[in-house]
């Protein structure tokens, strides 16, 4: 977790946490992600930092935590990372997803193109090649469509909530001292 979300604690999983309500303010839980609160208040502009405890042996029952618990956490760990590394900026993953389908289904179909402008049977030698090409451009070129709406929603999201990007702590303004009068020379 601490390697997925960027924050480095030793343990997500305690419940002894303390945060600003400034910082509380602007994060929004859905489903199991209270464990990423850390992470989420880091993307937000807090400082995090961990304070040890000891966590008592457990005096009666059992885990239950099971195979079907760590599925959710492994796709909640999928689900901040996205979010915290693309969030406000999703055109750069599915842009890069779209330059390697369009590249690549690009290239394919320019052999392909030259192998049949020279005469020879392109079906019947490589039509799944040809599929193969036309899917790879297709969804390269939905790729870069995703990323675009995924931008035009991250924006209107901001600014339909109100909410910012991200946030400033301090604004330092270096003010220049007095010019000299030139009469008192």
């Amino acid at each position: 977790m601490a390697r997925a979300s960027g924050v480095n604690l030793r343990d997500f999983g305690t419940t002894f946490k303390a945060y600003r309500s400034e910082i509380l303010k602007d994060i929004n839980l859905y489903g199991e992600l209270h464990r990423f609160i850390p992470a989420l208040a880091s993307f937000y502009g807090a400082r995090v930092a961990e304070v040890p405890i000891r966590n008592s042996p457990r005096v009666s029952g059992g885990s239950h935590y099971g195979l079907s618990r760590t599925f959710r956490v492994l796709f909640d760990i999928i689900t901040i990372k996205f979010l915290l590394k693309y969030f406000t900026r999703p055109m750069h993953f599915f842009g890069q997803l779209g330059l390697a389908g369009v590249g690549l289904g690009g290239l394919i179909l320019t052999y392909l193109l030259f192998y049949k402008l020279f005469g020879n049977e392109l079906v019947l030698q490589h039509g799944p090649l040809l599929i193969a090409g036309s899917l790879l451009f297709l969804t390269g070129l939905m790729m870069f469509c995703t990323g675009l709406l995924g931008e035009i929603l991250v924006r209107t999201y901001f600014e339909s909530q109100g909410r910012r990007i991200y946030a400033v702590r301090e604004v330092r303004i270096k003010r220049e001292a007095p010019a000299a009068d030139s009469s008192s020379r």
